[in-house]
């Protein structure tokens, strides 16, 4: 049984007004995680803005969460990329000794076909280590077919979930009922989580869920325990946040929420812009209702 069930959080990176990274804010949101239910946190997806992160600082983002978590929860890491070689070696060359997996997104902009994704998927299963598969086809532009994401479980054990933010619920539904034994889904759509957790997932990826980590890990463990009703409060409850939060591109909403919360200040690297300030004042509204 995989013990990445509940809810995890891709961590967003904070900054300092120069736009270095603010590794008190870091300590202070994976600590509100921890104290708040969070089930295990994902680090340097993209949340994190890893797109815009050094190499050096990646590191050094890894080492600081590694070492303020201490242990007390599992961590994923995001090690993903459009060169299949490249991010073969770079699973291969990476110290994973503090994980539980490798987050690898579906390659992005090449547009490979489903043979091509396979392909992929399969050098990476090839260096025996625990993998999750992440198909957002919003930001890669190509989607991994259920028949794709059913045969890679099939195939390659250590393939064993897959982080699925495909726009068509149906396609959860269809690897969630045709999934071999050991393989787990977890939903990489805030708004879907419930829904998908009901039937058969195993929780949620989530973005939201690192500022009210509290309510979303209540909300998933009452699913679990098939309390569908009081599951749904807690959903329609954070629908409209969780609206908002991607309204202007991810992770501009989810600052904005942090920052209002004292955890982080709220700057973003370019080619990312803060929240327009009418989203920001939208954000502030919906908060004080929940």
């Amino acid at each position: 049984m995989s013990i990445l069930k509940g809810v995890g959080v891709a961590l967003v990176t904070p900054f300092h007004e120069d736009l270095s990274v603010d590794y008190d804010s870091l300590t202070k949101l994976v600590n509100y995680n921890i104290e708040n239910g969070t089930s295990y946190l994902v680090v340097l997806g993209t949340t994190a803005e890893a797109a815009t992160l050094s190499a050096e600082e990646k590191k050094q983002v890894t080492e600081h969460i590694v070492k303020v978590n201490n242990s007390r929860v599992p961590l994923v890491l995001g090690i993903g990329g459009n060169n299949t070689l490249e991010v073969k070696k770079q699973i291969e060359e990476t110290d994973l000794s503090g994980f539980e997996a490798v987050l690898s997104v579906s390659p992005y902009y090449n547009k490979p076909n489903q043979e091509g994704l396979y392909q992929h998927y399969k050098a990476l299963a090839d260096t025996g280590k625990k993998i999750i598969i992440y198909n957002v086809p919003s930001r890669t532009g190509q989607n991994i077919e259920a028949s794709t994401t059913l045969r890679l479980a099939k195939d390659f054990p250590n393939l064993y979930m897959i982080k699925e933010a495909a726009p068509n619920i149906l396609q959860y539904f269809d690897i969630i009922r045709q999934k071999p034994d050991g393989f787990n889904l977890v939903s990489g759509d805030d708004e879907y989580t419930l829904p998908v957790t009901l039937a058969g997932g195993n929780g949620v990826i989530s973005v939201v869920g690192q500022a009210y980590p509290k309510e979303f890990s209540t909300m998933v463990q009452l699913a679990f325990d098939g309390k569908v009703k009081e599951a749904y409060i807690i959903h329609n409850q954070l629908v409209e946040i969780t609206r908002l939060i991607f309204a202007e591109g991810n992770p501009a909403g989810i600052k904005t929420v942090l920052a209002e919360k004292g955890i982080i200040k709220n700057y973003l690297r370019l080619p990312l812009v803060a929240a327009s300030p009418q989203l920001q004042e939208k954000i502030k509204t919906q908060m004080t209702k929940i």
